[in-house]
């Protein structure tokens, strides 16, 4: 085999997967379900509309179909706080395509959700609401001719499908109301029989629903094969703390404790997730049951599986659940406490997972994280992930790393489900700090933010609490001597400054580009950068759709900082639900398909 930087994949414990999937490079697109819809969709994408995403890739010359967790959320809609590990989202049920059903009684019922909830550049929830009702309706008509097949499904599932639905049903019959609030028998799972007794047509219903989406995912994953498009899924760490599989196993996870992130340059209090962490000295007691289940029932749906926060599993940021919220994640520790554990831990529980699954493992493993971490996914063959904008020579040039220095082992990206694209990014935030980052690391030092703010700053190019550097704070020196400290008293302010002053330029010099540079991002640049980081070494360049699609004059009349899916740290309404402008059918005559699928084969990616 002829010698390249990938055959080192061999050697390490994903050495099988590799060779099966093939050590060459790859593109692909991340592709939110929820983002998307085609003509048939019925206010929200199905699994069926993913058909035509793989159609897509096949035209851009992609071959990574990347999801976010398409895990049931209930009616919180939060893709990484879940009701269930397992249980598959039903409002992406393609109504008119169920197994074992003649949908054709129900056509106008159906026709008539479609009218109610057209599809607009947000998502209305409520559909879920009124799909689960007609959903119902359908069920008992079909449910006294449910297959053989159907049971067998129960059989095989019945790890998690069993309290999953009896969860289901209890939610609904108190209001959605908490586990935690539930009577004192049902919250501690005592005198279930009966309960199950007296509901045994809504249990029923629950595990009808997990089967028609297990039958329309798993004939997606045949289409996709059929395309030579691997499908990667999104498997959240955590799960919510009202889910399921808490209620279900409480013994696994540290109620007392809430997962988040400790402070750092972009969040300047940290984070609070909610989520519980997990107890695993009693996961490992059962052979990590819990841990090898989820990964097989994903099986069926997946060929990669991203493993979210994967530096939670070496340690996870855990605050006391007493702690106000308003701290968020200010006063936490990390678990495990002792950091000469660290290595191992992380070490034990990945290549559980990896030797646990056919899938091959891939790791989100961005904010901060520990050296071992690196080492241990190299060891391990699970490749991490390469942000253009944070992949600089930290703590020495502050420069942007060259693509061509990036991990072998990694998959190469412009943006994140919870960063702005690389739109907004270059319009908004390149080449400034965090407004209330700085004003805390201000205070610190006592000095008056509002003293200094117009000597630094410019005004008329600061938005979103972000403060664009004044071009004559051109050194150190002259930043500290307007603060009037020195540098041993401001470490932090200084890799602030020199990791944001002239970011636009320095990544316009790294591209090569001689033209003016412009103050909004045009399309020579947001062209330039997809065919830039397309060269990078990793063998995995999977960027989000907004970016693939940037160059193309498609959203021409929005705001592109509010064109994404995520603002961490915030409970809003523009969370998790943009909506292309576009349908998929128009996206597949898109002229920019052609410019993509040339950018894919000058990087040898096809």
């Amino acid at each position: 085999m002829e010698e390249h930087p990938y055959n080192e994949f061999l050697k390490t414990a994903s050495k099988e997967k590799w060779q099966r999937f093939g050590l060459f490079k790859r593109a692909g697109v991340v592709v939110p379900l929820f983002l998307v819809y085609s003509q048939k969709s019925i206010g929200i994408a199905d699994f069926s509309d993913l058909k035509l995403v793989c159609d897509w890739l096949k035209e851009t010359g992609m071959s990574i179909l990347q999801l976010l967790p398409l895990n049931d959320t209930g009616f919180n809609f939060l893709p990484y706080d879940c009701e269930s590990g397992f249980a598959l989202e039903p409002v992406y049920l393609n109504m008119e395509d169920l197994s074992g059903v003649d949908t054709f009684r129900f056509l106008e019922e159906i026709k008539l959700l479609k009218e109610k909830f057209p599809i607009t550049g947000r998502v209305n929830y409520i559909i879920k609401k009124e799909k689960l009702e007609l959903l119902w309706h359908i069920y008992q008509e079909a449910k006294n001719f449910l297959p053989s097949e159907f049971k067998e499904y129960k059989d095989i599932n019945k790890f998690w499908l069993k309290d999953y639905c009896l969860f289901k049903v209890i939610k609904e019959k108190f209001l959605q109301r908490s586990w935690e609030e539930w009577p004192s028998a049902l919250k501690e799972r005592l005198n279930l029989l009966d309960f199950e007794k007296e509901n045994v047509d809504k249990i029923e219903f629950y595990a009808w629903l997990q089967w028609q989406a297990y039958k329309q995912f798993k004939t997606v994953k045949a289409y996709a094969q059929k395309k030579g498009i691997l499908l990667m899924g999104d498997l959240p760490l955590l799960v919510s703390r009202d889910s399921a599989d808490v209620w279900a196993k409480r013994e696994y996870f540290k109620l007392h404790l809430s997962s988040g992130a400790p402070a750092d340059m972009y969040y300047f209090k940290g984070q609070r997730w909610g989520m519980p962490t997990y107890n695993w000295e009693n996961i490992s007691k059962n052979n990590y049951d819990y841990i090898i289940e989820k990964l097989r029932y994903a099986e069926n749906f997946y060929d990669i599986f991203r493993i979210d926060h994967v530096v939670g599993i070496f340690r996870i940021w855990s605050i006391p659940k007493e702690e106000p919220l308003e701290s968020a994640g200010m006063n936490g520790f990390f678990d495990p406490t002792d950091e000469r554990l660290w290595e191992e831990h992380g070490r034990r529980i990945l290549s559980i997972m990896v030797k646990s699954t056919d899938m091959l493992a891939c790791a989100e493993d961005l904010g901060t994280v520990p050296a071992c971490s690196y080492k241990v996914l190299k060891e391990l063959g699970i490749p991490g992930i390469e942000v253009l904008r944070w992949n600089k020579d930290w703590q020495n040039t502050y420069n942007f790393k060259s693509p061509q220095d990036y991990r072998a082992l990694s998959i190469a990206t412009l943006s994140t489900h919870d960063s702005s694209n690389i739109e907004a990014w270059w319009n908004f935030e390149a080449g400034t700090v965090d407004e209330e980052l700085f004003k805390r690391l201000l205070r610190e030092k006592n000095v008056d933010f509002e003293q200094v703010k117009e000597k630094l700053f410019e005004p008329e190019f600061s938005f979103y609490k972000r403060l664009r550097w004044k071009k004559e704070i051109d050194s150190v020196d002259k930043l500290l001597a307007i603060l009037k400290l020195d540098k041993e008293q401001a470490p932090h302010i200084i890799d602030l400054y020199k990791g944001s002053y002239l970011e636009k330029e320095k990544l316009w010099q790294t591209l090569g580009l001689k033209e003016e540079l412009p103050e909004k991002a045009n399309n020579l640049f947001l062209k330039r950068i997809v065919e830039y980081i397309a060269q990078a070494n990793s063998i995995f360049y999977i960027n989000f759709l907004f970016d693939w699609l940037a160059f193309g004059k498609i959203f021409l009349n929005d705001d592109c900082w509010m064109r994404r899916i995520n603002f961490p740290g915030t409970l809003s309404k523009n969370n998790w639900s943009y909506v292309m402008p576009l349908s998929l059918e128009r996206m597949l005559d898109l002229d920019i398909n052609a410019e993509i699928k040339e950018i894919n084969e000058k990087s040898r990616r096809i």
